[in-house]
């Protein structure tokens, strides 16, 4: 099984901090600008439900998951 990636986009990010809150396993904020800084591209089974949700509450969409296609066998 492929594991989903994360991306974030620091220049759409408004340091919200929502991921932070939502998945602080996975997303963290620079200390200087606020802004998303992703600790873990690849989140573990553990933080996966977490990463997601972060995702779907940024305010300014800054952060995708990419979910691997299944294949069909």
């Amino acid at each position: 099984m492929r594991t989903p990636r994360l991306r974030v986009d620091r220049e759409r990010c408004i340091g919200a901090g929502m991921c932070a809150l939502t998945a602080p396993e996975v997303f963290d904020q620079d200390p200087d600008d606020g802004l998303v800084l992703l600790l873990h591209g690849e989140p573990s089974t553990d933080h996966r439900a977490a990463a997601r949700m972060a995702a779907g509450v940024c305010p300014s969409g800054a952060i995708t998951l990419h979910e691997p296609e299944s294949s069909g066998s």
